[in-house]
């Protein structure tokens, strides 16, 4: 508590270099980072919901999560590679 007080009352804090707006709280990539904390919540609760509630077991879980993942990365590939070509829209 006193190096606090003293780190205030001493105006050390002026000699601290600001947080380049790059890794600052509302930058792209701070935003990116909470998403993707966000989304690991998400799918601990799915996980938790489908062993606890549903009663699916620990690898049937695991096994729904890497069907899914794999079945999101067919899709996204899907739609990069049309994006790529001249499809007539």
């Amino acid at each position: 508590k006193t190096d606090f007080i003293n780190f205030i009352s001493d105006q050390e804090w002026k000699s601290i270099e600001p947080v380049s707006s790059w890794f600052g709280p509302s930058s792209f990539l701070m935003s990116s980072m909470s998403a993707l904390f966000q989304l690991s919540m998400w799918i601990r609760h799915c996980h938790g919901y489908l062993t606890e509630n549903v009663g699916i077991p620990v690898w049937g879980s695991y096994a729904l999560f890497a069907l899914a993942t794999l079945f999101s990365g067919l899709i996204l590939g899907l739609v990069s590679e049309a994006l790529e070509t001249d499809w007539p829209v």
